[in-house]
């Protein structure tokens, strides 16, 4: 399936698309893969995450079909073992579980690259608040930029939330 928030942060990256070149990303649960297919298309080395093989799979099939090299790996948020930077962290629809919010918070602060950005796209969900404002009481900077996804009754508002460390 390929998630609103996906979509959102696929135009995000759209918008951004000159910044993108040269850039080291990991993508965390990518699913489909299409923000990450998107940032490759514009240069960027990305690394695809994702705890199912499957999803992988359909991942590394879809960056196939568009002629883009990414890397995939199997990762598990709770047995996270990645310490390499990266310039751009991404992740669409990744916040929904407060208890996995320690374990991303982990992963964010060990491979964020000093001066790297990322890049959280999510449908505005009560649960994704606390780790967003936890993280900016710890001075992390927020910017929002707000996106429609969908056709006529089906839209949908998503955020994507591009944060930096303090």
């Amino acid at each position: 399936m390929l998630w609103p928030s996906s979509i959102a942060l696929a135009h995000e990256l759209v918008a951004h698309a000159g910044t993108l070149a040269a850039l080291r990303i990991l993508e965390l649960g990518a699913g489909t893969g299409l923000p990450g297919i998107v940032a490759a298309t514009f240069g960027a080395r990305v690394i695809q995450t994702d705890r199912l093989d499957t999803a992988l799979d359909l991942c590394s099939r879809n960056a196939a079909r568009n002629h883009v090299a990414i890397e995939h790996r199997v990762a598990d948020w709770t047995d996270w073992s990645d310490t390499e930077r990266y310039d751009l962290i991404l992740g669409a629809d990744v916040m929904y579980a407060e208890r996995l919010h320690a374990f991303l918070r982990h992963i964010f602060e060990t491979n964020l690259a000093p001066g790297g950005r990322m890049l959280m796209a999510d449908p505005f969900r009560p649960r994704s608040l606390p780790l967003l404002e936890a993280m900016e009481s710890d001075g992390w900077t927020i910017a929002l930029t707000k996106w429609t996804v969908g056709e006529a009754e089906s839209r949908l508002p998503i955020g994507v939330y591009e944060l930096a460390r303090p």
